[in-house]
């Protein structure tokens, strides 16, 4: 029988960061509240979490990386919104920002997770954050209580 090994999820004792693009904040301040939420649900205290906001989607990887390799956390989860355009951007911030949460996470040995929606339409965004479509930053803090368990074997 093969061993198995699953995080658990209790991340008590724990400190967080949160790292925020106010760029379409009507919809990261949801995703913020959400995976606080989940968060203090799953153990860690409220004064244990650090919230820092960041002008926009492209600035978050920047600060969660200093955050992270500064000895700030014990765990970053990432949110954003980048929504459709009428140009390139999009697809191009998409990309690069969704590339540098690997490259941060590999390089800090720090637990990353990811609540970055990229979307069509403003509508769609607001139903991934906390409307009918659950709440994406409330599933990257549960996934990085999981992750920061796995870490701390």
């Amino acid at each position: 029988m093969p061993n198995e090994v699953r995080g658990r999820f209790d991340a008590t004792g724990r400190r967080v960061a949160v790292v925020a693009s106010r760029f379409n904040e009507v919809v990261t301040r949801r995703l913020v509240e959400g995976a606080v939420a989940a968060l203090t649900q799953h153990g860690v205290a409220s004064d244990a979490i650090d919230i820092y906001w960041v002008a926009g989607a492209f600035e978050v990887p920047q600060l969660a990386t200093k955050v992270a390799r500064d000895g700030k956390a014990d765990g970053v989860v990432w949110t954003g919104a980048i929504v459709r355009g009428e140009t390139d951007h999009y697809q191009v911030l998409s990309q690069t920002v969704t590339q540098a949460i690997e490259s941060a996470a590999l390089s800090s040995g720090v637990p990353m997770t990811l609540a970055l929606l990229t979307t069509d339409t403003l509508e769609q965004a607001v139903d991934r954050a906390g409307g009918k479509h659950g709440n994406a930053g409330w599933n990257a803090a549960v996934a990085l209580v999981e992750l920061m368990s796995q870490f701390r074997n």
